[in-house]
């Protein structure tokens, strides 16, 4: 489904042109959550190969951009973190060029770049469009911005106790915004109708679109007619 312009929806990614844009893997989430007590299996760098699998099928890009976060854990690199980020870049880099924004949660992912030879980047901007991580305010961006580290999702009053993974599409000042929902499936995402916003891009949501990711896109219109 398209959102804005060339830009287009495939499943929890954005495609515009040759570049498919994803956010916030976090890779080795397991391994926190086991710390904090919840016992997961380690097996989502085997899911999120798949679903990203099918969405390069389908959109054949030949660029393909990380949107912060590749990686769970702050302040150090973790042995899950090592194995399922390497493995994920040499499924990536036998097809594609890998082009990495840093997020808040990459603080050290040198490492892992270096030893592939990736390039991290603040931004990273394609005619007119400024892909960021969302998490810092930036100078001089293009008309439209393309974030991440929100992680939003939306529950109905039907169903409360659920939550489904969206994109926004809004407006910040002069900008278009597009705020991507997280890929990792065990990171099921913020309540845009219930919780405070990490991003400082955003601030008052009613006037957003809403596009939710489930069997396909459904655009829900504005958020203040669904509340």
């Amino acid at each position: 489904m398209k959102i804005l312009d060339n830009i287009e929806i495939i499943d929890l990614a954005l495609k515009y042109k040759e570049y498919l844009i994803f956010g916030d893997l976090h890779l080795g989430f397991e391994e926190s959550l086991v710390s904090q007590g919840v016992l997961v299996p380690y097996s989502q760098i085997d899911q999120v190969i798949k679903r990203v699998n099918r969405i390069i099928e389908k959109a054949k890009p030949r660029t393909i951009i990380i949107n912060g976060d590749l990686k769970d854990e702050f302040g150090r690199i973790s042995q899950q973190e090592w194995r399922d980020s390497l493995k994920f870049i040499d499924y990536l880099k036998e097809r594609h060029k890998l082009i990495f924004i840093k997020g808040n949660h990459d603080t050290i992912l040198e490492p892992i770049a270096r030893k592939r030879e990736i390039e991290i980047k603040e931004r990273f901007d394609i005619d007119n469009i400024s892909i960021i991580h969302g998490d810092v305010l930036i100078k001089n961006l293009k008309k439209t911005i393309i974030i991440s580290h929100e992680h939003p999702a939306i529950s109905f009053r039907e169903r409360p106790d659920e939550k489904f993974k969206c994109f926004l599409k809004g407006k910040y000042k002069v900008h278009n915004l597009i705020v991507m929902p997280s890929f990792n499936p065990l990171v099921e995402g913020s309540d845009i109708t219930k919780e405070r916003f990490l991003s400082p891009y955003l601030k008052d949501l009613k006037n957003f679109e809403i596009f939710v990711v489930e069997d396909k896109v459904y655009n829900f219109g504005k958020l203040k007619d669904i509340k």
